[in-house]
């Protein structure tokens, strides 16, 4: 059996705006390499942040992104680049086939066959709606994939910078990258508007700790994607090619209810990071004020950009007394909530604190014809 440790760890607040808002600009800025085009970058150079970019050789068609590093080197935040895929998302580029590859790999449910007419990435269908789990294991450690090219970048980068913080962020594809290296290294990560990449990282045989809330994923639900539902031969999705079905993420949720508070409707031009810093976190979005007067009730402490997230892992003796204010009123006070409170993706995306997709599929051990194992995906 496996053991545990716990440790205390810094990890981005995310219960600031501020906070997001940071590391969203740092997540658009993947888009671009450098800040050579108006437009295409955020300063956060300004805000104490140098960067180093990462795969964009213009004749490189593998995983792109920056490295910010805080002026002391004691935070390095690894960005990494979502999908590019020309008029439906992050424009066009040398890379738009392998992210598209990318894509269907690890959000869809098999291989993205989708029906007949649609061109897998690897040969596990079985016929039906059977699929060869091993052999989609087997297809997950790929070494042209990105998420083997992002543990190497992971492993180069602590090299580097052996005392700091090292945090992940991206958006979309770059957004699940980022949440199964976390997973991997059990680094914090903030995630925008990521596919759910549970199945990938039950495919990949990740780390199960008792908690991944070190994994932040946020989004819209007017965003089709991260809500699993742009699915559908008549879905944007798959007329672009994108076979993203999956819909359970690991770690917590901060869902912005853009549907029923802002009045949005459901539209893939909604999942857009500047969508998102523009329309959601910046000082003029119109969400500013719908989160207040909520008791926040956290498991931490510090301020500005980060905070220290204590694991209640097995084993960790808690002080009893040292914290919180009482059970009277003694003064407590209610904070103001600047973002929605943070959720275990269980309870957001699940039922009863279960959450499934491929549910439709028959998963086992069928190329061989013999030995079947078979199992309904749950």
């Amino acid at each position: 059996m496996m053991t545990w440790e716990d440790w205390d760890i810094e990890v981005p607040d995310v219960s600031k705006r501020s906070t997001l808002l940071q590391l969203a600009k740092m997540a658009f800025n993947t888009y671009a390499a450098d800040n050579s085009s108006a437009g295409s970058w955020y300063d956060v150079h300004q805000d104490g942040w140098d960067s180093t970019p990462f795969g964009w050789h213009p004749d490189q068609d593998g995983m792109r992104g920056h490295i910010f590093v805080s002026e002391d080197n004691s935070t390095v935040v690894v960005a990494i680049k979502g999908t590019s895929a020309g008029w439906l998302v992050g424009g066009g580029g040398p890379t738009v086939g392998r992210d598209k590859k990318n894509d269907n790999m690890l959000f869809s449910c098999c291989c993205a066959r989708v029906g007949p007419t649609w061109s897998t990435v690897c040969d596990c269908y079985d016929g039906g709606n059977r699929c060869d789990i091993e052999c989609v294991e087997n297809s997950m450690k790929d070494e042209g994939l990105f998420y083997p090219i992002g543990t190497n970048l992971y492993n180069n980068v602590t090299y580097m910078y052996p005392n700091a913080n090292i945090w992940l962020t991206g958006h979309s594809l770059g957004g699940g990258l980022a949440a199964l290296m976390g997973a991997t290294f059990g680094a914090p990560v903030v995630a925008f508007e990521a596919p759910a990449e549970k199945r990938a990282s039950q495919r990949l045989h990740l780390p199960s700790p008792p908690s991944t809330h070190h994994i932040t994923h946020v989004y819209n639900t007017a965003d089709p994607i991260p809500m699993g539902t742009c699915t559908g031969v008549t879905s944007m999705c798959s007329i672009g090619g994108f076979a993203l079905e999956t819909r359970c993420h690991l770690g917590q949720v901060i869902l912005y209810d853009t549907v029923q508070r802002l009045g949005w409707s459901v539209d893939i031009r909604n999942h857009g990071i500047q969508v998102v810093i523009e329309k959601i976190l910046s000082d003029n979005a119109d969400w500013k004020d719908e989160f207040n007067e909520v008791d926040e009730d956290e498991d931490e402490e510090g301020s500005g950009l980060m905070k220290v997230l204590r694991w209640g892992w097995p084993g960790r003796k808690r002080g009893s007394g040292e914290e919180g204010g009482g059970d009277g009123d003694g003064g407590h006070k209610q904070k103001r909530r600047e973002v929605p409170l943070p959720r275990p993706a269980l309870e957001v995306e699940g039922t009863d604190g279960v959450c499934t997709d491929c549910f439709n599929w028959e998963y086992g051990i069928f190329t061989n014809r013999t030995g079947v194992k078979a199992s309904i995906c749950s």
